[in-house]
Order: structure tokens, then sequence, then C-alpha cells
């Protein structure tokens, strides 16, 4: 049941990630701190979609850190938080591949979340 209160948003995601996030064995989501994200919070409701489709998946903002870097945030949070497939070092190349080094120098968001059972 979604808290009627709670400010949702909508996110697109891979699908890799959305199988990960749907799953609920990746509890740590990337992103880079865009202004529209500078103001997410605990108790917000990310509607993550698949971007093209009609399939989406609901979790809850537990607690959102700001790290500098990515490499950073891979160290604070653990690895295996943003994805239990993939060494340290592929997800920071994966990482970088979606964000440019200028999108990373704007800071980068660890959002922990928790699926909503549908």
């Amino acid at each position: 049941m979604i808290d009627t209160t709670a400010r949702v948003r909508e996110l697109n995601l891979y699908r890799q990630y959305f199988d990960l996030v749907a799953a609920g064995t990746k509890t740590i989501e990337v992103r880079v701190k865009y202004p529209h994200l500078a103001d997410l919070a605990a108790g917000d409701i990310i509607r993550f979609r698949i971007k093209g489709t009609d399939e989406t998946c609901e979790v809850k903002v537990k607690r959102v850190n700001e790290y500098p870097n990515f490499e950073a945030l891979l160290d604070g949070e653990g690895a295996a938080n943003v994805n239990p497939t993939a060494a340290r070092e592929q997800q920071l190349t994966n990482i970088r591949a979606i964000y440019s080094p200028e999108k990373e120098a704007l800071g980068t968001l660890a959002i922990e979340i928790v699926r909503i059972a549908s």
C-alpha cells in the first residue's frame, strides 16, 4: 500500500537493474545529484519504469547519502548492495558509461530503497 502523503517520483531504469530492484536484491540505487533529485528524502516513493514500456516497480526510499563521486559511493555503500551480480570495477565502468564525468561532478546519490509489495 502506498502512503498517499508520500511524494512519488518516476525514474527510468535499465532492464538489468530493474529486474534486481523487482527481486529485492538491489538495495542501493545510484544517481547523479540532478536538481530534480536534490530534495529526495526518506519516505518518498520511486516508481521505476523501463523506458518505452508500461512495466513499473515501486520502492520506498529509506535514506539518501551524497558522495563526491562514484568510487566513494561504491566504497561507502558496498558494491554488492548496488549490484550483487557485478564486481566493483565492472560496476564503476558500467556507471561511468551511463554518466559522463561532467554529470558525475554534480555529485552522486546513493538511494537506499526497499521494494513495495504490489
